[in-house]
């Protein structure tokens, strides 16, 4: 499991878009499997799960990315989880922190 979280400043819908399409274009085999949206008051609330298959290791890995906006402030976590293989071990090759890398990198452009 790798994990990345990191406020800013912002416009929500920016840094959302901003982060869908980073993610949607770091590779053919990225997919977009489901979204929330939620909105209470003026906290805005967004989650996004997306896969991807890994041909080095032969395994599919998941990326959770949630973003929380209030006013300008924004909260970003993303998870990433499964690129590893074998049943009693986990033995990664590294997809779980590609896959957070990419937010990192997005986030780190928008800031």
């Amino acid at each position: 499991m790798a994990k990345y979280e990191n406020t800013m400043i912002g416009e929500f819908e920016k840094v959302v878009k901003h982060l869908e399409n980073d993610i949607g274009n770091s590779g053919i085999s990225m997919n977009l499997v489901d979204e929330s949206n939620y909105t209470i008051g003026t906290t805005k609330i967004a989650v996004r799960v997306y896969d991807k298959y890994f041909m080095r290791n032969g395994n599919r890995a998941s990326l959770s990315l949630t973003v929380v906006g209030d006013n300008q402030t924004i909260f970003i976590s993303a998870i990433g989880a499964g690129g590893g293989s074998g049943v009693l071990f986990n033995f990664s090759l590294g997809a779980e922190d590609d896959m957070v890398g990419i937010v990192r990198k997005s986030v780190e452009e928008m800031k």
